[in-house]
């Protein structure tokens, strides 16, 4: 159910983030604009889980979505 609502609060939020940062697609669109991602980043970031969910099962560890996101956004956009 929660996955749900939050997936309906980010469509609800694309027009607005589209008139402020552009795009011509979804609410994702907007924010990779915004963010400057290149094309590839969706296909990088799946590389990424994969490979993060691989390690953590290797070594008998859960990796949530949620530590995922975390720790990319961390790693690539904290400063």
């Amino acid at each position: 159910m929660e996955k749900v609502s939050k997936h309906c609060r980010c469509e609800a939020m694309g027009p607005k983030l589209r008139a402020i940062y552009g795009g011509d697609g979804g609410w994702d669109d907007a924010v990779a604009k915004a963010l400057h991602m290149p094309d590839t980043m969706p296909e990088a970031i799946r590389d990424m889980w994969a490979r993060n969910l691989k390690i953590a099962r290797d070594n008998n560890v859960t990796l949530t979505p949620q530590q995922f996101a975390e720790m990319f956004v961390d790693n690539n956009f904290a400063s």
